[in-house]
């Protein structure tokens, strides 16, 4: 999808370059401008820019119906409706055409994630790892379908793995896509804590920070770990960790 949004600019800017180029010329501007030819999936990758799903699937839908990757974002695009059992035939419709095809995959365990079947769910993520073992996004499923399990330790670590290979996993906020994160939890208060534990271990002190402010604004209520955790040491250093922890926070 990111590449299909990059080449409708590309053509968008070849075409005005063109138009300039014969401005400067004195050429007569009545040449023909070349047509840019967007695809279904372009279309749908727009609407889906605009936050457009239901349109956005219609269009997907348009486009080879033996296309995995239209399959993926047509449930994508239910997905985003919140219609989860269009959204789990057409993703397990993709993996009929692409069995390895571990986007998909791993949004079928975004579907048992969002009905609480985080075993299921698990199953997924680890399976969707197999094939792509370097996504930091779906290790971080992994890491929140532990966590889901309340089993910490394990969510921990593999937060870690996927902060390790991209610093920016946690704070992705794109709804477009093929490939989708999961943010839902229950205790957000003690989900930020352990992001602000994994922020703090990878020394990135100014997220850490941030989310510490924001597990004490959920109401996280064991603040002495932040005094006694050894992944925060260097956090204390900074004079902002004092203000965070001796300010009142209104729980959110």
């Amino acid at each position: 999808m990111v590449s299909s949004l990059l080449l409708v600019t590309t053509l968008c800017f070849q075409t005005s370059g063109l138009q300039t180029a014969v401005n400067r010329s004195n050429i007569t501007p009545d040449i023909p401008q070349p047509a840019v030819s967007l695809t279904p999936e372009m279309r749908g990758d727009i609407f889906m820019a605009r936050k457009m799903y239901r349109e956005a699937a219609e269009v997907y839908q348009t486009g080879p119906a033996d296309s995995a990757v239209l399959a993926n974002k047509i449930g994508i695009a239910y997905h985003q409706m919140l219609d989860m059992e269009r959204a789990k035939k057409s993703y397990e419709r993709a993996l009929k055409l692409k069995p390895n095809y571990a986007e998909a995959i791993n949004n079928l365990g975004t579907i048992y994630y969002a009905a609480q079947s985080y075993r299921r769910a698990i199953t997924q993520y680890k399976k969707a790892l197999r094939i792509t073992p370097d996504s930091a996004s779906i290790l971080s499923n992994l890491g929140t379908g532990y966590f889901a399990r309340k089993n910490y330790q394990l969510a921990f670590t593999t937060y870690q793995r996927a902060l390790a290979i991209d610093p920016d996993v946690f704070e992705h906020r794109s709804t477009m896509g093929i490939l989708l994160q999961e943010r839902r939890v229950e205790d957000r208060a003690m989900f930020h804590y352990y992001l602000a534990k994994t922020y703090a271990k990878a020394g990135d002190i100014e997220h850490a920070l941030i989310y510490i402010r924001k597990s004490l604004e959920e109401g996280f209520k064991e603040r002495e770990k932040f005094n006694k955790d050894p992944e925060f040491a260097a956090v204390r250093k900074n004079p902002e960790f004092d203000q965070i922890l001796t300010a009142e926070h209104k729980v959110i």
